[in-house]
């Protein structure tokens, strides 16, 4: 089992910055695809950004060149850097996890409990 544990979200101004973090805990295999979705009232999730085992990287075309996925394999947490932020990155962001022993079985997925990102004057 993993948990996840995000923070950092809060009200920011547009074109400010904030940095999303997301601690886990518990037993991530090698192979993993971590990544940030973001979800507002009556949409369904959409994936932000992800990060893999093997190092590539996927940005939704209206995050590229503004959010930075990145993982601390050490301590075990992730992060999205968010900048030059619009009102419409207002959401709940979510990190999830997809993780498995070897690639012949399926991911087990795993999902924190979101933390409020508002971008308003």
């Amino acid at each position: 089992q993993v948990q996840l544990v995000e923070s950092g979200g809060g009200l920011v101004q547009p074109g400010g910055s904030l940095r999303l973090s997301c601690a886990a805990s518990g037993s991530i295999f090698s192979l993993y695809i971590v990544g940030w979705w973001r979800q507002t009232p009556g949409n369904q999730r959409e994936l932000v950004a992800l990060i893999s085992s093997g190092g590539s990287t996927y940005y939704a075309d209206s995050v590229k060149g503004r959010f930075t996925i990145s993982r601390d394999n050490a301590k075990n947490n992730m992060y999205l850097q968010m900048n030059s932020l619009k009102p419409e990155d207002t959401a709940v962001y979510y990190c999830n996890v997809k993780t498995k022993a070897t690639v012949a079985v399926p991911f087990n997925d795993y999902w924190g409990q979101g933390t409020q990102v508002t971008v308003s004057l």
